[in-house]
């Protein structure tokens, strides 16, 4: 399998019928309670701070009420979502050592190849557990650590040694890397996303398993064109994952990274409501990609955030595919003088989809700037809403922000809301927005056709030409293949 077929089977994996949902190692009852956060601590064997953690953000969780202010949630029922589910005793140390149905589903995927091939690092998870995680050695001899966040909280001996020998590394060298991870870990945790922000991050607090710990130390520099990458697959009905990715990039470091998200389709909705925390240092790059395509039953709700220091960029790539519902929000706190964020992002809704998405930049340090770029497409009645807020404080001076939002229609059943907020509170800086709303011109339909391409060839060529200025900074494979998954998506698209 090539680069791009890979990149395909990733991106519409959720098209695949992978469903093997009876062999687990552990399964909780459904709904929540105390209980069911002692049987997940249990399992864990987590430390006593870690119980105290979930058990006050559950209470956090029951205290607050559904946001209204957004698309219908109101179908959701939080009894009847199973919290936990167990795949496998431990981590693999290689693909050979996952269970089979397991290692069949990333096998279709194209995972293990495009770990040889193209990326720094991969990890996986399969329902509610990372199943695998490996980097390269020479990042880990530099001290690179990317690790599932049990492992980044808590680096027992048995971890230690496991991670080791995986990686084929001197134990005293993972020792060292991992001992000085999980003081980054414990220093930056829930401090970017804390519990009581909002219901859905208060229930990640309380249940969360999963995801994906990166600490990349001082001076070092990834190969951007090399990501890491972590894979989140849905595969139980009825089912919530909650991931928790905590990505800490120390001073001058660079790193990038991907994740790709898919689940098959059930009768039934799941729930997928993670958490994302990016912490870049003085000087410190990070690009951070998601390939979100959840399958038709998702309600797809989460938080991710980053805090960019001095001098530090952090690029957020984000697009937005399958799903019944998405509200997300990927945002930037500005906090040190001449941090950058440039954010840009891609939102499809088709049939009973709704797309809530959109972007934060919060300007509270001096000579910050921040880009924002939406492109949004409603086909077959389904609806985009794009929701943008960016903030300048009264001591940020000299900043510069800008806003683009476009969207495209269609056909007459969709619909599309743009809800900007700019908040300036310092008469130095510079604001900019733009937003459009447009359909598919007939006049370059009827010129793309009189040069002999087919009204719905027609068609795709329009769409891909308005979203060509974000889809151009996906990794080429992954460019390619989205490419060809919206072309899929607008098969049918005339009549």
């Amino acid at each position: 399998m090539n680069n791009k077929d890979r990149a395909r089977q990733v991106i519409s994996g959720y098209k695949y019928d992978f469903k093997d949902p009876e062999e687990y190692v552990y399964k909780e009852k459904n709904g929540l309670d105390e209980e069911v956060i002692g049987n997940i601590t249990e399992i864990k064997k987590e430390p006593q701070w870690v119980r105290e953690f979930r058990l006050k953000s559950l209470k956090i969780f029951q205290a607050k009420k559904m946001p209204t202010w957004g698309a219908d949630l109101s179908k959701i029922d939080f009894d009847e979502i199973c919290y936990y589910i167990k795949p496998t005793d431990k981590l693999a140390r290689s693909w050979d050592d996952m269970p089979e149905n397991i290692k069949k589903t990333w096998d279709r995927l194209g995972i293990p190849e495009a770990e040889r091939k193209f990326l720094s690092g991969v990890g996986t998870q399969y329902d509610s557990e990372s199943v695998y995680h490996k980097i390269l050695k020479d990042l880990a001899l530099k001290g690179v650590v990317f690790v599932d966040p049990d492992t980044g909280l808590n680096p027992t001996d048995e971890r230690i040694t496991e991670m080791a020998e995986t990686l084929d590394i001197p134990i005293d060298v993972a020792r060292r890397n991992l001992l000085q991870a999980n003081e980054k870990f414990k220093e930056f945790f829930s401090t970017v996303v804390p519990s009581a922000d909002n219901k859905f991050a208060a229930l990640n607090s309380a249940v969360f398993s999963g995801g994906s710990f990166i600490y990349i130390p001082k001076g070092v520099k990834l190969n951007m064109n090399m990501p890491l990458q972590s894979y989140f697959r849905i595969n139980a009905s009825n089912m919530g994952q909650f991931e928790r990715t905590l990505i800490i990039a120390d001073e001058n470091a660079e790193m990038s990274y991907l994740e790709g998200c898919s689940a098959p389709v059930y009768s039934k909705q799941s729930l997928h409501a993670a958490v994302v925390e990016v912490v870049a240092l003085k000087n410190a790059k990070v690009r951070y990609t998601t390939i979100q395509n959840w399958s038709s039953d998702v309600y797809n709700l989460v938080t991710k955030r980053a805090v960019a220091h001095e001098n530090a960029n952090i690029e957020w790539i984000d697009c937005n595919l399958g799903s019944s519902v998405s509200m997300k929000y990927p945002s930037v706190y500005l906090v040190g003088r001449g941090a950058k964020a440039d954010m840009l992002s891609v939102a499809y809704a088709g049939k009973g989809q709704h797309q809530d998405v959109g972007n934060k930049a919060i300007h509270v340090a001096p000579e910050t700037s921040s880009r924002i770029i939406s492109k949004s497409l409603s086909k077959d009645g389904g609806k985009t809403t794009f929701r943008a807020l960016v903030r300048i404080e009264e001591k940020a001076d000299n900043c510069k922000t800008t806003t683009e939002c476009a969207a495209l229609l269609l056909d007459e059943k969709s619909k599309t809301d743009t809800i900007p907020t700019i908040e300036v509170n310092n008469h130095t800086a510079s604001a900019n927005h733009e937003a459009s709303v447009g359909r598919l011109s007939e006049e370059a339909l009827f010129y793309l056709q009189s040069r002999g391409l087919s009204e719905e060839e027609a068609r795709a060529m329009i769409v891909l030409g308005f979203l060509s200025p974000i889809v151009k900074t996906l990794p080429l494979e992954y460019a390619i293949e989205f490419n060809k998954l919206i072309e899929m998506e607008m098969e049918g698209s005339v009549g």
